[in-house]
């Protein structure tokens, strides 16, 4: 039986009843009225658990495509507290519309948040990507060009933004890209030489190569991993020995990272390593690893093709 809509927004704002999924996902494919009732009652809902419904809508999006939680999103990236304006992009994260664009150019340029305007102009890299695929208006793109150059090239704006600005535009086949990568490379702050990282990957140019490299050896364990995602996305081989040692005692998430390169590069050693790390996993009855090397695996074995 389906879930009354006004039951799930009293159970919303009752912080005695808990979040489920199923109460967040009757918030998908809603109709005007609906929407119009969620809008009233938005304010109302206890700031923790707006944040637990766009935490769930990540999720949600992500397994179940027929879901569209637009009405929830676009609402969520209008309320007042920063840090649920950017829950909202990134719970909005698989929304490549027009619209979706439209909201973040100028959030991006003078949300009152540096985190929020980081997150904003980050997510604008997923439509200049689109766009050099041929999949999205490119003229709406250089919108998001336009405003990711403008963010970077601000001595004034935040650091984080500034980062999230390069990685945005490193999607972009702009002639300006490569000086902006080596200008923040040699730049003395680590945050905006881990963002050039990401950046170098982005690009799939291999001229990167010899810096990623490089940085696999940094003392800097951001660099590092930012290194270890670039060197995924370029498809390194000579990184793979490297990458192999830095899973021993490394972080989960520095692990994950190196998993997922190592089925990028797809060389015999990187499928060698890899096979390790899926026995060493059994071992310890992790599934989450478990599924994540066998993805790995299956990414490594479309070289053989």
């Amino acid at each position: 039986m389906a879930i009354k809509f006004e039951d799930v927004l009293r159970s919303l704002i009752s912080e005695e009843t808990p979040v489920t999924r199923s109460m967040v996902r009757r918030l998908s494919n809603l109709g005007a009225a609906e929407e119009q009732a969620l809008i009233k009652v938005w304010g109302s809902i206890p700031v923790a658990r707006r944040h637990q419904v766009l935490r769930e809508i990540a999720t949600l999006s992500e397994a179940d495509f027929d879901t569209d939680f637009c009405a929830v999103t676009y609402l969520a990236l209008t309320d007042l507290h920063d840090n649920l304006r950017e829950a909202a992009i990134e719970a909005a994260w698989l929304d490549e519309s027009v619209e979706m664009l439209n909201r973040l150019l100028p959030m991006a340029s003078v949300d009152p948040s540096p985190s929020v305007r980081a997150a904003a102009v980050g997510a604008l890299g997923r439509f200049i990507l689109q766009a050099e695929l041929g999949k999205f208006s490119p003229m709406q793109a250089r919108q998001a060009e336009r405003v990711a150059v403008k963010l970077y090239n601000n001595r004034q704006e935040d650091i984080r933004v500034r980062c999230r600005a390069l990685e945005a535009i490193a999607n972009s086949s702009r002639a300006e890209v490569v000086g902006m990568i080596e200008e923040s490379y040699q730049d003395g702050d680590p945050r905006l030489r881990a963002a050039a990282l990401y950046a170098m990957g982005k690009t799939c140019d291999e001229r990167w190569g010899r810096f990623v490299l490089r940085e696999l050896a940094s003392d800097d364990p951001a660099i590092r991993f930012e290194a270890i995602r670039a060197a995924g996305e370029l498809g390194l081989e000579e990184a793979v020995p490297q990458i192999g040692k830095l899973v021993i005692d490394a972080d989960r998430q520095t692990l994950e990272m190196a998993i997922w390169a190592l089925g990028e590069i797809g060389s015999g050693e990187s499928r060698r390593i890899l096979d390790h790390l899926f026995k060493y996993a059994e071992e310890i009855e992790d599934d989450r690893l478990i599924e994540q090397i066998e993805d790995a695996l299956a990414s490594a074995s479309l070289f053989d093709l």
